[in-house]
């Protein structure tokens, strides 16, 4: 077995608390992979430290912050999200994830529902699943009319505009993974008993329509990939780098650090 080249710091990495239970967490003791996720939740907790400064400073200045999460069934959305809010204030904060529309709601505008969960002054709202439902979902699995999708098309990049010019970050979030990592997501999903309860009847379709969400998710970028309203796609088959690399963007995308220095 080849003896591994471990620096100084690496040694130092390990022998932290973190790298201590990372190393001693399974009873086959596998230093590269405990190296590995210890690095990684050493720097999810330093994002998640100015995370909290970003928070502040929206608080402080009553700044507005909405971030969309979209993507595929199983690409880790809702996972990333947990991870970015985990020691942040929550009266400062939601997470949005709409049910099925109500008769009520079936019959206003459809971005009604999605204006009432937008952010107070000083709030920062994170949606899992968003308004772009209705390109790519709904006509994927025959929930919207042609028509429907068509006016849903020609009114969304008008609708961020909007929330934009009204004090408000806007981050678009596209999370892509591969055909053959969903797959075996869903099989690690209904294998277990704590998670089999997420796979829904469109879950279950996914990798039927695959091709089908392809071509309206390609009509979705080129139609909404936008000066001002830009997707974000991270490539999120590997979880952990899926979550720093979101963070890492609000934290560089959002001005927290150059107006606090300047004020």
């Amino acid at each position: 077995m080849k003896p591994l080249d471990l620096s100084p710091e690496d040694v130092e990495i390990l022998n932290s608390r973190i790298g201590l239970k990372h190393l001693f967490y399974d009873k086959k003791v596998n230093v590269e992979k405990a190296l590995r996720y210890t690095r990684y939740e050493l720097k999810v907790r330093e994002y998640q430290t100015e995370i909290i400064k970003l928070q502040n400073w929206v608080i402080q200045n009553q700044h507005k912050v909405v971030i969309l999460f979209e993507g595929r069934d199983a690409a880790g959305k809702g996972g990333a999200i947990r991870r970015i809010v985990a020691h942040i204030n929550p009266r400062y904060y939601r997470i949005v994830a709409l049910p099925k529309p109500t008769l009520e709601e079936e019959g206003q505008w459809y971005f009604q529902r999605y204006v009432n969960q937008l952010p107070k002054p000083g709030e920062m709202v994170f949606f899992d699943r968003s308004w772009y439902n209705r390109a790519v979902v709904e006509p994927v699995n025959g929930f919207c009319t042609p028509d429907e999708y068509n006016i849903f098309m020609n009114q969304v990049n008008e609708f961020e505009k909007m929330i934009i010019s009204s004090d408000t970050y806007l981050i678009k979030f596209y999370f892509s993974i591969t055909k053959s990592e969903q797959a075996t997501r869903f099989r690690d999903i209904k294998r277990s008993a704590l998670k089999k309860w997420k796979m829904s009847p469109v879950d279950e379709r996914a990798q039927e329509l695959w091709d089908d969400y392809t071509r309206y998710k390609q009509k979705m970028f080129e139609h909404t990939d936008i000066p001002g309203s830009p997707w974000v796609i991270i490539d999120a088959d590997k979880k952990t780098n899926a979550r720093l690399e979101a963070m890492d963007h609000i934290l560089k995308t959002i001005p927290y650090c150059q107006e606090a220095s300047s004020e």
